[in-house]
């Protein structure tokens, strides 16, 4: 027991609630292109990494995906450092990433993600380092009610941050966020979070988080690929596509992004997918396209949108295996 609750004033002391096993899924942000924001709003990093939860009870360290499926394999080190902190209760809330001259380099995490053994993950040499940004449950308490000062005071004082953890600064908004916006920018960062201080954590993307980005991007679901040309190995591009209720809209064709390595291991776990029919509901026309089920989420950076829905100047950033592919719809930025 830390004891940290018991300083709570009697008002916050009443939203605690006994805490339940389940995590529940994490809160997720809403992208935006609001830049005017009042005194209850702070901005943090964007970071390009993966969303990992992490849970400590009764001795035992669990890292989970957003899609609740377990890092701890992949990320051993980052296990081992919550294991040793002196608060043996808590759930957390955080990106893992993996820096290169302070900028987060996706490329570089992905020789890690979906590794399932720990000696194969430390042997990639790649250091990662996990920021930690929010704190859901303390000491058996669920902790989400309270509001986001609140729990980033709790989260300061319950872990030590010594690496690979770190804990996400903040900074507060401003009438005018654009200058903070552009200073992330011209530093290589994806852009900045900007959450409402006087607001609770919910386990569902929240109109109280919202991303401010750099530029264009986001994921989508492969649904197939068209063969090589030329001296090309392993496929010509990936064809995407993004949910609508139950239906896979076509976005359009990525055919840059990746080596040659990265189009041989893609083209066989793609040959693994394929099957007969398109799984979108658009026409495509793409000669000798083959299908895939559409299980394959991607990272994909681009320009802007077309007219017509498709994606202009589209690039492979990698590989997410922490976000189900029916999850994945067109993100359109909200005005307030």
């Amino acid at each position: 027991m830390t004891g940290l609750l018991d300083g709570l004033a009697q008002e916050q002391a009443r939203r605690l609630r006994p805490a339940s096993e389940d995590p529940g899924s994490a809160m997720l942000a809403t992208l935006t292109d609001r830049r005017d924001f009042d005194e209850n709003w702070i901005v943090e990093r964007k970071l390009d990494g993966v969303r990992a939860l992490a849970l400590r009870e009764g001795g035992k360290v669990s890292l989970l995906s957003r899609g609740a499926k377990p890092f701890d394999e992949a990320f051993p080190e980052l296990a081992e450092a919550l294991a040793k902190q002196d608060c043996a209760d808590f759930t957390v809330d955080g990106e893992i990433v993996a820096l290169h001259d302070g900028i987060t380099d996706f490329s570089r995490l992905q020789q890690r993600i979906g590794l399932t053994s720990a000696k194969a993950a430390r042997a990639t040499g790649v250091t990662v380092t996990y920021f930690i940004f929010d704190l859901l449950r303390l000491d058996s308490q669920d902790t989400t009610r309270l509001p986001l000062f609140t729990r980033k005071s709790l989260l300061r004082e319950a872990l030590s941050f010594r690496e690979p953890l770190r804990y996400t600064t903040h900074r507060k908004a401003g009438r005018d966020a654009r200058p903070l916006l552009d200073e992330a920018c011209s530093k290589g960062w994806e852009g900045l979070i900007a959450k409402r201080a006087d607001a609770g954590y919910v386990h569902r993307r929240s109109p109280n988080w919202l991303k401010l980005k750099c530029g264009r991007g986001q994921e989508f679901v492969v649904g197939g690929f068209t063969e090589p040309a030329g001296s090309r190995v392993g496929f010509g591009a990936l064809l995407l596509g993004y949910y609508e209720g139950d239906r896979l809209r076509y976005a359009g064709k990525v055919g840059t992004g990746w080596d040659t390595r990265t189009l041989r291991s893609l083209r066989a776990e793609l040959d693994e997918l394929e099957q007969r029919e398109p799984p979108f509901v658009d026409v495509v026309r793409e000669r000798g396209a083959h299908w895939v089920r559409p299980d394959f989420v991607a990272e994909i950076g681009f320009t802007e949108w077309t007219r017509d829905g498709m994606l202009r100047h589209p690039r492979y950033l990698g590989r997410r295996t922490d976000k189900r592919a029916r999850d994945v719809v067109r993100e359109e930025p909200t005005r307030r």
